[in-house]
């Protein structure tokens, strides 16, 4: 009797221990404990230095700590979703991507980041190194399945340490374990984070080149201390929208006039040709909401005499989106910042007539948001996709007043993590919202006296 009790009781406890490995999304919150996983600390004060000092420097690093998103999600997401029960659900799930041991531990909300819990650790080694697999066909929404615990998982056969188990992993190394978290629906069931599935459809998945191959590398280096060097150490760098260095060069820009020479009163033609020739994925992508990048053409007269000019119109639906203009937008942070007048902000906060290249998020009401979670339909998508290459013409009537001589004409993409006008607005440091240079180029007309 005693050991039929025993049994009754082992196979409960590995049911159940089953029962909570194959939970994953909403379902996963509060299935873990914090102590399950190790500390990044652990595994690289003597193990892995290397990998954990790249780590110290990235994004994953600081999901849940950095400035932005501390202030998006207390100042916003928080005290929206306790208002609204349509996006209740956000108060939890922002976590399962921004702080997953947090979200799988049901500690929602967690400590703000001055309070230095271990939801600070972000996005951190054991997260990513016990994820085994993910629920249903389309990785996203932190649909993976979290089994943490002594075995590791990574990418190589037989490797060997003296603190946990190793396993080799297939899924650690596809571009679908990345989509767990960089494919988003909204409670709207719109898509706000697309970033896998737009590699998925382009020319990169097609020619086998994954996530890992563009935002990790190979480099030579050691897996951790004492072990030989290696040839193809995957760098745990992830470099990516936050990085000036990874975002410049993204884009080629080549500018060309109809005519070389041209009298003041004359019009000439100018074609701003834009390749994609570096992302394996839409430009910009991920939060495509807040990133904002555009184009700006300058010409300037041999006297230093500058003139903005304006892009032409294309005439399809949405475009207004594109085409930057002194109007407001994100009337709805009015909800959780409890302004239930709130006209809005600023919209673009850049040169008007400048070209945006966008996709635009649309909130219940079809006013553009900031607040991805609110979304509820999108506008027209004009990113520039994996190896596509945009036109863009400025027609311009030289003014009386430019100088005879040479005039040159320079065009240049911007690129901002944040539009200025919301980190102005928001408090956040206006670092986020830095101008990073993509791309330029420049071209020469002769002004004829």
């Amino acid at each position: 009797m005693k050991y039929w009790t025993v049994f009754a009781l082992s196979a409960l406890l590995l049911s159940t221990g089953s029962a909570q490995q194959k939970k994953a999304g909403d379902e996963a919150l509060g299935t873990r404990m914090y102590d399950q996983f190790d500390k990044p600390a652990f595994c690289g004060t003597s193990c892995h230095i290397d990998f954990y000092r790249q780590w110290q420097q990235s994004m994953m690093a600081q999901a849940y700590t950095h400035h932005w998103d501390e202030i998006e999600y207390f100042k916003l997401a928080v005290p929206h979703a306790e208002k609204d029960p349509k996006v209740a659900g956000v108060k939890a799930g922002c976590n399962g991507c921004h702080t997953p041991m947090a979200f799988l531990a049901g500690d929602v909300p967690p400590p703000r980041p001055e309070a230095n819990s271990r939801a600070n650790e972000s996005v951190s080694c054991d997260v990513c190194h016990t994820i085994t697999g993910f629920s249903g066909d389309t990785p996203y929404n932190f649909n993976y399945y979290s089994e943490p615990g002594r075995t590791k998982f990574g990418r190589r056969e037989g490797a060997v340490s003296p603190s946990h188990e190793t396993r080799k992993s297939d899924f650690i190394t596809t571009a679908e374990f990345c989509g767990t978290c960089h494919n988003e629906k909204s409670p709207y069931d719109v898509w706000v984070k697309s970033t896998h599935l737009e590699w998925k459809a382009g020319p990169y998945a097609r020619e086998g080149v994954r996530c890992q191959d563009c935002h990790m590398t190979k480099g030579e280096g050691r897996l951790a201390a004492l072990t030989p060097v290696v040839e193809d150490a995957w760098q745990h760098l992830f470099h990516g929208a936050h990085d000036p260095g990874k975002v410049r060069g993204t884009i080629e820009v080549r500018i060309h006039p109809d005519v070389r020479e041209i009298e003041p009163g004359e019009r000439v033609k100018l074609t701003v040709a834009l390749f994609n020739q570096k992302t394996g994925h839409k430009f910009p992508s991920g939060s495509a909401e807040e990133r904002l990048v555009w184009l700006h053409v300058e010409a300037t007269d041999a006297k230093g005499r500058a003139y903005h000019l304006p892009v032409d119109k294309k005439g399809f639906a949405g475009e207004e989106f594109t085409i930057a203009a002194n109007t407001l937008a994100y009337q709805d942070m009015g909800i959780p910042l409890n302004l239930p007048d709130f006209q809005g902000i600023q919209r673009d906060g850049i040169p008007e007539g400048d070209r945006i290249f966008r996709l635009p998020y649309l909130d219940p009401q079809g006013r553009m948001t900031i607040m991805q979670w609110n979304t509820a339909s999108q506008a027209t998508d004009y990113r520039i996709g994996p190896r596509e290459t945009k036109l863009e013409t400025f027609t311009w009537t030289v003014p009386a007043t430019c100088a005879p001589g040479p005039l040159t004409v320079k065009a240049t993409m911007y690129y901002q993590k944040l539009p200025a006008p919301v980190a102005e607005f928001l408090g956040v440091p206006m670092e986020e919202a830095e101008r990073i240079e993509v791309n330029m180029h420049s071209t020469q007309l002769n002004i004829l006296p």
